[in-house]
C-alpha cells in the first residue's frame, strides 16, 4: 500500500462515525469502478445544484470571503 493511502486511513480513523462513513462511501465509488464519475450521494444534490446555478449566474465568493475560510481553524 502507498504511504500516502496509509497516512490517509490514519486520519480518517481518527474522524467521527459519521464521517468515516462518508469516507467509506467515497472510496467504494472510487475503487468500484474505473468509470472516473463520482456519483453525487441524493442528500448532496441540492447543494450541488444551488452551487452549479450560482456559479451559472455568475455568483461567486470574493477572495476576501474565501481567504477568511481558510484561515477557520478546522476542529
Amino acid at each position: 500500500m502507498m504511504k500516502v493511502i496509509e497516512i490517509a486511513i490514519e486520519k480518517l480513523k481518527a474522524l467521527p462515525e459519521d464521517r468515516q462513513a462518508y469516507a467509506a462511501e467515497v472510496i467504494e465509488q472510487i475503487a468500484a469502478g474505473d468509470s472516473g464519475v463520482f456519483h453525487i450521494p441524493e442528500e448532496h444534490m441540492k447543494g450541488v445544484l444551488e452551487g452549479l446555478a450560482q456559479a451559472q449566474s455568475g455568483e461567486f465568493a470574493s477572495d476576501e470571503d474565501v481567504d477568511r475560510v481558510l484561515r477557520r481553524p478546522w476542529a
